[in-house]
């Protein structure tokens, strides 16, 4: 593999373009059972004196069962030239095509033992610390809740530690 492991100090990211214009994909299991999915939602931040990712993920997911009953998982950013396997992850579901990781065009590595893939230009390896399901009675604009969940099938957000940051050599 060829990453270099950053310090958090001296990791510059623009958050609003690497995951609402670029997409990431959430990797999470082990070398048995992985999955990745695709995603546009989510942030970084400072929580409870820690450096942190918010990743929101809809409960039919099968990455969600992946990260429910794993410790880690990964955020993988890439280059605009990977967009058509990223929608392949996107679209295809894990119950539905069991080689979905091997069937994608990208290359399953593990780092930390989490995993991740070696085309992606970062990676960040994520420790959860909280899950939350979101609800409908919180939505102060319910616009919101009309428009994204018509099926109710409302998200669980993560918040996660930032533990180690790779970027592409």
């Amino acid at each position: 593999m060829n990453f270099k492991k950053l310090d958090i100090n001296d990791f510059v990211c623009n958050p609003f373009s690497k995951i609402g214009k670029d997409w990431m994909t959430i990797s999470s299991g082990n070398v048995e059972n992985s999955n990745s999915m695709t995603a546009s939602w989510g942030g970084l931040g400072v929580m409870w004196g820690k450096d942190v990712t918010f990743t929101f993920i809809r409960p039919q997911r099968y990455t969600k069962k992946l990260i429910d009953t794993n410790d880690k998982f990964s955020l993988c950013f890439f280059d605009e030239k990977y967009k058509k396997s990223l929608s392949y992850l996107g679209t295809v579901s894990r119950n539905d095509n069991s080689g979905k990781m091997n069937n994608c065009d990208l290359t399953t590595c593990f780092i930390d033992d989490v995993p991740c893939f070696e085309e992606a230009g970062l990676i960040l390896i994520c420790k959860k610390l909280y899950v939350q399901k979101m609800e409908p009675t919180c939505f102060i604009d319910t616009t919101l809740d009309n428009k994204w969940y018509e099926n109710k099938d409302y998200h669980f957000m993560y918040v996660s530690s930032i533990e180690n940051i790779f970027s592409k050599l």
